[in-house]
């Protein structure tokens, strides 16, 4: 019920105003075409970002995202990952404030997650996006910010 309640108030408004935040998570996913065991991760990570860019959603990143990325990836093929989307006018970078980063710290510590999600979490929050994730941090985070599978959305 909660995930058609989601569909539903989607789809009411403009498609062209969603946002969603990605995690690294399902930026690897996507450019590993990940499966865990029997489900096809990388797939639906894949369909969700191609769905987000038809609708005209806005794909959200920031320095946080390229550098997690850059731990497992050299900078081209971080490039290479985020290009799926760049030329289609639907990523967005946001900055990252030291007010953020402070409130991140502070929720880090007072729900045991690492820095770097509560920040995601932070920034999604602020931009007004969804944040796109398969990590379970993120629900002790689900105070700050929404937090959603790719195949809850697709």
């Amino acid at each position: 019920m909660q995930k058609r309640y989601f569909h539903f108030v989607q789809d009411l408004a403009s498609p062209h105003l969603a946002r969603y935040y990605l995690d690294t998570c399902i930026w690897k996913d996507y450019y590993e075409n990940r499966s865990d065991r029997l489900r096809p991760i990388g797939e639906w990570a894949l369909a969700f970002i191609n769905k987000a860019v038809e609708e005209g959603s806005r794909l959200l990143y920031s320095d946080a995202v390229i550098r997690e990325l850059n731990r497992y990836y050299t900078m081209d093929k971080t490039d290479a990952i985020l290009s799926i989307v760049r030329n289609e006018d639907c990523l967005e970078k946001v900055s990252i404030s030291r007010g953020q980063a402070q409130e991140a710290r502070e929720l880090s510590r007072k729900h045991n997650v690492p820095f770097g999600d509560a920040l995601h979490a932070v920034l999604a929050r602020d931009n007004n996006a969804i944040i796109v994730t398969r990590d379970r941090h993120f629900d002790e985070l689900r105070d700050i910010a929404e937090a959603r599978k790719p195949e809850e959305l697709i």
